[in-house]
């Protein structure tokens, strides 16, 4: 064992002496590897960042949560011609299905709304995510609060024009006073903040609201100003299933009483969709399944390019250590000793161009974070991949070279390189 320590150690002396000789050389040689190792940790970095925050985002839902709506979510195979004709859900389905569904927690109808801008005296904060809803969302939603509450029931039902602040809202708004009583104008019509949510931090999915840039106002307000066929407005019923429901029997329960209301014949397809959550989420990781061997057949190519970098420099170091290694084996270095120092130093100088890939993912993720407020995380097991991967590519591209020097003639050897 002390043998291949041994070993080890002069196969790193080997390779950091040609990093030192043969700067220039080498460093072109262990490019490929740096840019392969880097281009895959890179996406797999970002992509992981990316999957993290949206599950992040998303697990202040139940991930059975049903949105009930005239679009789909994902793919579908009704020709979109047909899609067009679908109707929205209304306000009366929405009471309907609330009232004859059973093993369902909490309803909600909301409406998905473009951005509007809330003004407060002289001071105005513009792109603000519009959450028209009706009382149940804060139970659907988890919502937390750093100040007031959210409408209840009565002021849902009745539309009065309340309305609650994100935080990030209140902030540009009223900065250190206090927003609650306030009066607010959005949609050309005066608002009284009730509450403002806790600070969240931005998020990248935007289901139904809930972050720092919303603001919560009563879904019958948004009726009674503009009517429910709005076409900048998207209504929508929330589900959110009781706790160990069969969800497969609450989705065919929720879509016959649809059908049954709506008069839909029996040889007639659903015009409307039941979006589940987690159906979504699968759409996410399937995406990001794509997007990771997109990544993998791209950096492929530098990672090849590498490999024959690799090779290359190891088949210029066995020429130049000609005579090194005929003087190894007339001394008693066996064949093996030769192969293993050899592919030590390849391995060894691999792993310096993936590390080198490594330190410019771990620089740029850091530099991404800071400048663009979204966390960028470099993964241990990415670490453990690139640093793998990196040997592994060394391992492949030293063999040949390896082999051909543990197989030369020692007499052949000195001879040649005298």
């Amino acid at each position: 064992m002390l043998v291949y320590f041994r070993l080890l150690k002069e196969s790193f002396s080997f390779a950091m002496n040609a990093l030192r000789t043969n700067k220039l050389r080498t460093l072109l040689s262990l490019l490929g590897v740096t840019i392969g190792i880097f281009s895959i940790i890179a996406v797999l970095a970002a992509v992981d960042s990316l999957d993290r925050k949206i599950k992040s985002d998303l697990s202040t839902l139940d991930k059975n949560t049903m949105y009930l709506t005239s679009v789909c979510f994902g793919p579908t195979d009704i020709p979109r011609w047909k899609l067009e004709q679908f109707p929205n859900v209304n306000y009366e389905e929405y009471q309907y299905l609330k009232s004859v569904v059973n093993h369902a927690d909490f309803f909600c109808y909301q409406f998905f709304a473009p951005t509007e801008s809330v003004k407060f005296e002289s001071k105005s904060v513009s792109d603000v995510n519009t959450v028209p809803v009706t009382s149940e969302f804060v139970d659907i939603q988890r919502m937390e609060f750093s100040q007031g509450r959210f409408f209840n029931e009565a002021e849902s039902n009745s539309g009065k024009p309340v309305i609650v602040l994100g935080f990030e809202v209140a902030k540009s708004l009223f900065d250190q006073s206090d927003p609650i009583g306030k009066t607010v104008r959005i949609y050309g019509q005066r608002f009284t903040v009730i509450g403002v949510t806790k600070k969240k931090g931005d998020s990248s999915i935007e289901i139904g609201g809930g972050d720092d840039t919303s603001a919560f106002l009563p879904s019958n307000f948004v009726r009674r100003l503009y009517g429910e066929k709005n076409d900048s407005m998207l209504p929508v019923i929330i589900i959110k299933p009781e706790k160990g429901t069969d969800i497969d029997e609450l989705k065919a329960q929720i879509a016959q009483k649809l059908r049954n209301f709506r008069g839909v014949k029996s040889d007639q397809i659903d015009n409307f969709f039941i979006n589940i959550l987690s159906g979504f989420t699968d759409m996410i990781d399937n995406l990001v399944g794509q997007m990771n061997v997109i990544g993998w057949i791209i950096s492929g190519f530098s990672l090849l390019v590498g490999g024959f970098g690799i090779a290359n420099i190891m088949f210029v170091s066995v020429k130049e250590r000609t005579n090194l290694i005929g003087i190894q084996k007339s001394l008693g270095a066996k064949n093996k000793f030769i192969l293993f120092q050899f592919l030590f130093e390849s391995v060894i100088l691999s792993v310096i161009g993936g590390i080198v890939g490594l330190l410019l993912v771990w620089i740029i993720s850091l530099v991404l974070t800071h400048a663009l407020e979204f966390e960028f995380v470099l993964g241990f097991w990415n670490v453990v991949l690139g640093t793998s991967l990196s040997a592994f590519i060394g391992l492949l591209s030293g063999v040949l070279p390896a082999i051909s020097a543990s197989r030369l003639d020692p007499v052949e050897a000195i001879r040649t390189g005298m």
